[in-house]
């Protein structure tokens, strides 16, 4: 039987008008942006911490922590894809990654597309393999407000 990993990652960051809004590799037109050490991408960053749980390496701020300067306005892509290079060095490969982004504007939908192909290119899986929806709080909490975005993401994972 082949081993077949599963890992779950979720990542919130608060909103301002002080930042941009990166989600899942892209900027995104906004009036409003993420705040973290990085450039706080919450899909990057849940999907980071569904590849770690699947094998048990801890979570994504034991790998670059927000206390360490070289991580300070990171690019997520590039944390990704040290990520990435982990899974591969052990042994596996990403057979699908599903996701959701909370997030109550703009709308994500049109950059969706996109966002699977830069994340496709980082992880080396097809496309069609990445899936992200989006979607919003009905102007319900901390996340339907604005003041918020999250993201949650589970990956399935197979031993080469």
């Amino acid at each position: 039987m082949k081993d077949i990993r599963v890992g779950f990652g979720i990542d919130v960051h608060r909103l301002a008008d002080t930042h941009e809004l990166f989600v899942g590799g892209k900027k995104i037109e906004s009036d409003l942006g993420s705040v973290g050490h990085s450039d706080a991408d919450v899909l990057l960053h849940a999907i980071c911490d569904a590849l770690l749980g699947a094998l048990n390496l801890r979570d994504i701020g034991f790998h670059f922590p927000d206390t360490d300067p070289q991580y300070k306005g990171a690019d997520s892509k590039l944390l990704l894809a040290q990520v990435f290079s982990i899974i591969k060095n052990k042994g596996f490969q990403i057979q699908n990654i599903d996701s959701t982004v909370i997030l109550e504007k703009p709308k994500l939908n049109p950059h969706i597309p996109e966002m699977q192909d830069i994340i496709s290119r980082i992880v080396e899986v097809e496309s069609d393999r990445i899936s992200i929806k989006a979607t919003t709080h009905e102007k319900v909490d901390s996340f339907g407000q604005r003041a918020a975005i999250k993201a949650y993401a589970v990956c399935l994972l197979i031993k080469v």
